[in-house]
């Protein structure tokens, strides 16, 4: 069985859902509202559900988002099916923005008001919530950051990862980091045992080389990809590329942590498909939706991203 035929396999017996847009090796990306395809998917069958939702913002943005007050009530519609597609041990990623009261320079508290019924209403957990801090994100918003100069630049998405279970399946020995120089020089040279100031013993810890360090839940990912593949070829045939990606890295990251290879990630407002982009690259099968069809449509181009990168390797060899 191939793999088109099984993520068909997931379809709900009877579903009369279209062919997918487009198929890869390990997944399909399908053109269409992404409700009523996930009404069409079988229950328990999704791994990992990561997403960047259109955010709730002040002002209306062409890919579709809503407005603070009425986000939460649009948003459970969907998270009612994610918790029915997903397997017991399966996670919802979902990296959300945030947004200032309009005309006032305070914040709205969507994020942690949808948070809370996520988990009241629907019985999902909060495994940990994690901060996507975008260096080189521009001073926003500039009202109150370069004009009034009272707030400070706004570099930071809140990320909640929630599970079915409160056991839901991970292993962050898939993304250890690099260890300091520090640590490299304690695990050569040793570490003599002492108390710290709160009374922990922390010898062990620092006499066994673990090959890397354990992340911390701020992802520190700089989104910056002005000369990529995908860029360039949107200009080049004069598709408009989607205004609000997230980088490969940040997808990487939770596929890694939460998934085994061949689990099921699914993204249903798949954007330019970095999910499903990066899902393909770690030999995770994928299914991503999005609405809008000129941004699938460029998003095929991220699959040429791996082709074009094998090119530039050869050729600084030859």
């Amino acid at each position: 069985m191939g793999e088109a035929d099984i993520l068909r396999s997931l379809l709900k017996e009877g579903s009369a859902l279209s062919s997918p847009y487009y198929i890869q090796n390990y997944g399909a990306a399908y053109l269409g509202e992404s409700l009523e395809i996930l009404r069409n998917i079988k229950s328990n069958c999704i791994n990992l559900i990561l997403t960047s939702p259109p955010f709730a913002l002040t002002r209306k943005k062409e890919y579709g988002n809503k407005d603070a007050d009425e986000y939460g009530d649009w948003f459970i519609s969907f998270a009612k099916e994610f918790k029915r597609i997903l397997t017991e041990n399966g996670s919802l990623v979902i990296d959300l923005g945030g947004a200032y009261l309009p005309g006032y320079p305070i914040r709205s508290i969507y994020q942690f008001e949808l948070l809370i019924r996520m988990c009241k209403e629907l019985g999902f957990h909060l495994a940990q919530e994690f901060f996507h801090y975008n260096p080189s994100r521009l001073p926003s918003p500039a009202e109150w950051v370069n004009v009034r100069r009272i707030r400070v630049k706004d570099s930071v998405n809140v990320v909640w990862w929630l599970s079915k279970t409160e056991f839901p399946k991970a292993d962050n020995r898939k993304i250890l980091k690099p260890y300091s120089e520090s640590m490299k020089s304690l695990l050569k040279n040793g570490y003599k045992a002492k108390l710290r100031p709160s009374g922990h013993d922390i010898s062990e810890n620092f006499n066994k080389d673990n090959r890397g360090a354990i992340p911390s839940n701020l992802l520190e990912i700089a989104n910056t990809e002005s000369n990529s593949l995908y860029l360039r070829q949107c200009r080049k045939i004069g598709i408009k590329p989607h205004p609000a990606r997230f980088p490969k890295e940040f997808a990487t990251f939770f596929i890694l942590f939460l998934t085994d290879e061949y689990d099921i990630v699914l993204d249903p407002f798949a954007g330019s498909n970095t999910t499903g982009y990066a899902a393909e690259s770690l030999a995770r099968r994928w299914i991503s939706i999005e609405i809008n069809e000129e941004y699938l449509e460029g998003s095929k181009f991220r699959f040429d991203e791996q082709l074009d990168l094998f090119a530039t390797v050869n050729e600084s060899k030859t």
